[in-house]
């Protein structure tokens, strides 16, 4: 057997191509085009679950020439700033609430309506339906293009440290925090309550250090992040349902291929229907959980709400700032409200 050299071997390496441990080649190719997404919601919210199988996707989908980054978990800000940055083009996608976009849209606040829909049969229908599509048209028109199948966020409950919630009585001097939104904050000042506006990712620590007594989310936000922790009681009132609308920079979308626009519009769009049923089948389970976490639930009376804002003129309101079409799609689905 012939000998060789240790200068020989090292020669071949040399001019050998890079390989990884495993035999493959250590190649790192960059996408070609890199897109970043940001959103509040921890990891672990199915938001962030089916947002990555979507990125998945459509990595694999366009053979590696589109990567989308996800920074979940508030990281590139509240919902202020990253609202501020997908206009700018800081970043290409973000899912605010209807509630957070109705900054810039305030049509978008319709489907948060107080005591509006009765179950999510009736919320599928208007949202996938005529409203969606006017409200989505709303949006495009601050340079914002609206994915069509808007996200659940589920219908929100109230959670208070002090004592339960059951009837509209109880909300009377109320300190609790609301997302940063007029109807929001019009809703809850016609309860008699007292609504303080913060970010999202100031809720536990507001509630934790009693700047506010009592706040406002599904189920399944106050389960993942922790508001259990800093409340007491739970009311299921289900006052009112978001959705999140994925909505990407309107210059940058339009920018994209034609063939990667259609492969993200179905991911996106397959996504958030898997994602609906995520929280359904959360929601199902979480009140458990909640419960075995210390959280007492209670039920209340929601006509003693409506005839609280109807007494107060809120749904005359909201009609006449809706506008008459927009107000009329809504109560296409739910019936009269006013």
């Amino acid at each position: 057997m012939s000998k060789v050299s240790r200068r020989a071997v090292l020669r071949a390496l040399a001019s050998a191509p890079a390989v990884s441990v495993l035999g493959a080649p250590m190649i790192a190719r960059a996408a070609e085009i890199e897109l970043r997404y940001g959103n509040n919601l921890p990891s672990s919210h199915p938001l962030n679950v089916r947002s990555q199988e979507a990125a998945d996707r459509v990595k694999e989908k366009t053979g590696g020439r589109v990567e989308i980054k996800i920074f979940p978990n508030n990281q590139l800000g509240g919902d202020t700033d990253m609202l501020s940055q997908v206009r700018s083009g800081g970043i290409t996608f973000f899912t605010p609430s209807a509630l957070v976009i109705a900054t810039l849209v305030p049509v978008a606040a319709i489907n948060a309506v107080g005591f509006a829909f009765a179950d999510y049969g009736q919320v599928w229908k208007a949202m996938d339906g005529a409203l969606g599509a006017h409200v989505r048209a709303a949006i495009e028109k601050v340079n914002l293009h609206a994915f069509e199948k808007i996200w659940d966020n589920g219908f929100r409950q109230m959670t208070s440290s002090a004592k339960p919630i059951e009837t509209a009585k109880d909300m009377a001097g109320l300190k609790i925090r609301v997302p940063v939104s007029p109807l929001s904050l019009s809703m809850f000042k016609a309860l008699d309550s007292a609504p303080t506006s913060l970010q999202f990712s100031e809720v536990y620590t507001s509630l934790q250090t009693k700047i506010v007594d009592a706040q406002e989310n599904p189920l399944s936000i106050i389960q993942v992040a922790k508001l259990y922790e800093v409340q007491k009681f739970c009311a299921l009132s289900n006052h009112i349902w978001d959705g999140f609308w994925f909505v990407a920079n309107g210059r940058a979308w339009k920018g994209l291929p034609d063939d990667v626009r259609g492969i993200i519009t179905e991911a996106i769009n397959d996504a958030g229907m898997k994602q609906r049923e995520d929280v359904k089948a959360l929601n199902d389970s979480v009140q458990a959980d909640l419960q075995a976490k210390g959280l007492a639930f209670n039920k209340t009376n929601p006509d003693s709400f409506r005839a609280k804002l109807r007494e107060a003129g809120f749904y005359k309101e909201w009609k006449e700032k809706f506008g008459a079409e927009a107000w009329g799609l809504l109560e296409k689905e739910v019936g009269a409200l006013a």
